[in-house]
This record gives C-alpha cells, sequence and structure tokens, in this order.
C-alpha cells in the first residue's frame, strides 16, 4: 500500500472530526440580517490619524495642534485591516469637504463639492469606501449644514447675499474666530429655498459620488427641523438604507422626538456620555444612572438600540484626562469603561488613540496625532470585547437588566431569544463575591467567562461570581460541560475500525 494512501486513511478520523465541528459553527453562527445596531464604530478625526501620502504634506506641522498634522484619506485607507481587527464594523470620518486654511478639523467649510487638498482627493475618497465595503465595513461622514467658514467667498458673493443670517459679512466673523475657533461661524439662512436646494443636491452628490453609507449630522438644533425632514427624504431617495446620527447636544432629551418625527435614525447618546465618563473614571461609583438613561431612552427613543454610545470626542476632553484628573490609571479606567460600552444596548463609538490611553485636555489638546505603538495586551482586550458583540447577538439586541448593584460592584443580565450573557463590573478596590438566585439565572446549565477563562457551576441556590479589583468579565450562559458520550463513540468506532482496517492490510501482505 503506498505512503499517500495510508497517510489519507490516517487522517480520515481528523477530517470526520473536523467536518461535524464546522458543520456546528455554521449552524450557530447562522445570522438575523444585519442592522444599524449590530454595528460597531470606530470615530477618527482625518488629519489626526495617519499620513498615508506625503505629497499632499503642504505647511504641516506635527507640533502645533491648530495646523495640519498631515493624516489624509489614504492613510485611513491602509489602516482598514487594524480597525477592522479591533472589531469595528464601521468607520466615521470628520468632514472631508475643502476648508479655509488651517480647518484641519473639517468645520470652516469653503468649497462643499471639493476634497480637502490635505487630506487627498475624490479618487482617494473612493478608494477608501471601496477598501472598506470589501471588507463589509460601513463609512460615515461628517455633514456640516448649518453654517460655513467665516472666509467663505459666498459672503462677497452679491448673488448670495440672501444666503446667511442677516446679511453676516467676512470682517465681522474673523475677530469672533479669532477669539473662538469653532465659535461664532456664520450660520446659513433656510429661509431661503435656494440654501435648502443647495445642501440637499449637495449631500445627495456626495452619496452619488463615494457611495458612503451615512451621515453624522453635526450641531443639528442650528439648523430648523423641518429642513432635516426634506434633508432626510432627499438622501434617502438616493440610498434607502442610509444612516442619519444626529448631534443635537443643545437641546432637551424630551424634546428629540421632534427630530425623529424628520426621519432621524440615531442620536449621540449625550446623556449616557456624562454619566458614564464620571462611574469609570473613578472606583467605588455605581453605574445606576446609566441604567436609569436606558429605561427612560425606551420611552423617549422608538429604538434606543440606534443611540450612539461614546466615552469621548472631537469636542470633550479624552476619557484618558478625566480619569487622570481623578487621579486614576487610565487603561484599568479603560478597560471598565470599555467593557461597558460595547456590552450595554446601542451602538459604541471610540474616538481614534482610546486604544493606546491617548490623552488630552480642550480642544484642540484632545485632537493630538495617533501613535500606532499600541499595548499589545490593551489591543487584545478591545478586540476580545469587539468580537463578542459580533458573536453574541445578546450583547447587540437583548434586553437589559441590572441584578445587582452594591458599592460599585454591578451584574446585568441580556437575553435575545435562547441565548442570555451576564456582564460583571468590579468598580472596587477589593474582590468581590457575587451571589445570582435560582429566580434570576437557570440553574440547570453553567456560566463560562468570556472575557477571562472561567467555568462557573450552580450551588444549590444559585451562582457565585468572583471577580478582581477593577475588572470586568462576560458570561455565557450555557448547557453543563461533560462528556459527549455519542460523539466519542462514534471517534473511537472509527478509530477502531481503521485499526483493524491496517490489521488485515498487513496480514494480506504476509501472505504475498
Amino acid at each position: 500500500m503506498s505512503k499517500q494512501v495510508i497517510a489519507t486513511l490516517v487522517l480520515i478520523p481528523f477530517l470526520l472530526f473536523y467536518g461535524l465541528f464546522f458543520s456546528c459553527v455554521q449552524a450557530a453562527g447562522e445570522k438575523e440580517e444585519r442592522s444599524w445596531q449590530d454595528e460597531a464604530i470606530y470615530f477618527m478625526m482625518v488629519d489626526r490619524f495617519n499620513n498615508g501620502d506625503s505629497k499632499n504634506d503642504k505647511d504641516v506641522n506635527t507640533t502645533d495642534l491648530q495646523a495640519y498634522n498631515g493624516g489624509d484619506l489614504k492613510g485611513i485607507t491602509k489602516r482598514l485591516d487594524y480597525i477592522q481587527d479591533m472589531g469595528f464594523t464601521a468607520i466615521l470620518l470628520t468632514p472631508v469637504v475643502d476648508n479655509e486654511e488651517d480647518g484641519y478639523h473639517g468645520y470652516w467649510t469653503k468649497d462643499f463639492y471639493k476634497v480637502e487638498e490635505h487630506f487627498g482627493s475624490m479618487a482617494d475618497m473612493k478608494e477608501l469606501v471601496k477598501e472598506a465595503h470589501k471588507r463589509d465595513m460601513k463609512v460615515i461622514l461628517d455633514f456640516v449644514a448649518g453654517y460655513t467658514g467665516s472666509k467663505n467667498p459666498w459672503l462677497l458673493d452679491k448673488q448670495k447675499q440672501g444666503w446667511y443670517q442677516q446679511e453676516q459679512r467676512e470682517n465681522e466673523q474673523i475677530q469672533i474666530i479669532e477669539e473662538n475657533p469653532l465659535a461664532g461661524l456664520p450660520h446659513l439662512n433656510f429661509e431661503n429655498e435656494e440654501v435648502r436646494k443647495f445642501l440637499i443636491n449637495n449631500a445627495k452628490w456626495w452619496v452619488q459620488q463615494t457611495d458612503i453609507d451615512g451621515f453624522r449630522l453635526e450641531d443639528m438644533q442650528s439648523v430648523p427641523k423641518d429642513f432635516w425632514g426634506e434633508f432626510v427624504r432627499g438622501v434617502k431617495a438616493v440610498k434607502q438604507d442610509f444612516f442619519f446620527i444626529g448631534d443635537v447636544s443643545a437641546v432637551d432629551t424630551s424634546s428629540v422626538a421632534e427630530y425623529q418625527n424628520m426621519g432621524i435614525d440615531s442620536f449621540l447618546n449625550i446623556s449616557s456620555y456624562k454619566h458614564m465618563t464620571k462611574v469609570f473614571s473613578q472606583t467605588g461609583q455605581s453605574p445606576n444612572e446609566l441604567y436609569k438613561d436606558w429605561k427612560s431612552g425606551q420611552v423617549v427613543y422608538p429604538n434606543p438600540y440606534l443611540l450612539g454610545n461614546f466615552l469621548d470626542n472631537q469636542n470633550t476632553k479624552r476619557f484618558t484626562r478625566v480619569a487622570l484628573e481623578e487621579k486614576q490609571y487610565p487603561p484599568t479606567r479603560l478597560r471598565l469603561a470599555l467593557a461597558y460600552l460595547f456590552t450595554s444596548p446601542g451602538i459604541p463609538i471610540m474616538y481614534y488613540g482610546t486604544e493606546i490611553a491617548l490623552d488630552g485636555g480642550d480642544p484642540p489638546d484632545n485632537r493630538r496625532l495617533m501613535d500606532f505603538k499600541t499595548d499589545a495586551d490593551f489591543l487584545k482586550y478591545i478586540s476580545k470585547l469587539g468580537e463578542l458583540r459580533k458573536q453574541l447577538p445578546s450583547l447587540r439586541r437583548g434586553t437589559f437588566e441590572m441584578v445587582y448593584d452594591k458599592g460599585g460592584m454591578s451584574v446585568f443580565k441580556r437575553t435575545y431569544q435562547e441565548e442570555t450573557t451576564i456582564i460583571a463590573l468590579n468598580n472596587t478596590k477589593k474582590t468581590q463575591k457575587v451571589h445570582l438566585t435560582r429566580e434570576q439565572l437557570d440553574t440547570n446549565k453553567e456560566l463560562h467567562g468570556l472575557m477571562e477563562e472561567d467555568i462557573i457551576r450552580p450551588a444549590k441556590d444559585g451562582y457565585y461570581l468572583v471577580l478582581d479589583r477593577e475588572t470586568a468579565n462576560v458570561y455565557a450562559l450555557a448547557e453543563k460541560t461533560g462528556l459527549n458520550i455519542p460523539f466519542i463513540s462514534v471517534l473511537v468506532g472509527i478509530n477502531v475500525l481503521f485499526v483493524i482496517f491496517l490489521i488485515l492490510v498487513r496480514r494480506r501482505r504476509k501472505k504475498s
């Protein structure tokens, strides 16, 4: 008998085993149709993320946070695998349109129909979207509708004198801009139908040209609500499943429903951000206020699972800085905060640099240049959270119930269809032991630790979870482990038959 035949026969048991294994995985991996609540978003300030093309480095100064630092669209394209490996399924970019001098942040619009030269070209933008879509990642752009830069040519264009509120002129704005770079910008006049038509056509053009998947709507309250209804209808006529996430930070949460009636899909969860920052930047804090946010959100929002949750962004202090001000060790604080961010209801939005605990105070200090010298363990922690959120529907779609809360130690339960997960957060300075009763969890099963490997088998009166200080774990409620007798019997049988076969072959050789 040839060596090739023998090798093939030796592999039979293993092939059968893996065939059965992967068929089980495939059956378990059948998913519902993906929706926006299933996404995890990585948010970047384009100029501060990655320099992929030195040819557009005009007047770049990496030592000046008020100047261009060199980040561009090609730089983002080159780092898509890095972003995806952390578990993110979508990217959000600050405005990429042509800006005035030193408008590195993208909010001083000069030309709505042109890509900022420091970031590259329209071809680079199209390539970024194309490469993201190849990886099944979605792309969201920041869209600024309410105002332009203080030196926009429209301010001196006689044919556009009615395009601004109260005929704001260039000289009137320059002093305000110098005093506060992002305040006092000339606001557009939405009583002018030409302004409305221009902005809607421009948004449609960007979708048609680049095939992007969504817009983040900056400073929505500076624009009349009825305009957003026209805007949404116009864009969705081009791409029906287009996503809108609004920033309505200056209005009360209870009035957000008015914007929802305009067709806005989602909103940045400002209230959650404030509570999350306070709770996880120091020890001993309870996430009860966050839980109350969730409960009230179920009343206010048609779909609270679409709310965008975040720890910080381009307009706030970095979470790292807040933790330092509380005299805490930022990576430890970040681990707890990110565990909550990725496992609680809503769409997690992580600001670039969080994976390296990037520091920064108020703008522009919170917009420092990204450094890719990451902590491997910390990066692995984020990747594991991202992967768990992808693999467990209960972390994206499940109910959310607080089942334990005492002195900073908290436990949440999430259930979706037949799947149950437990999220345990020890925000204290001591190891904690928690008792979950039979009424809270099915004791015919056991808990499998997923962030930290652990198997918790039920006692007579329920489960006992033990967590080290300032750590988190995610548990899956699973069938009790033990020997799979039928499956083992099949494997043993196959191997016995194979041994008998080899004996018969050997006897035949001797006879011959």
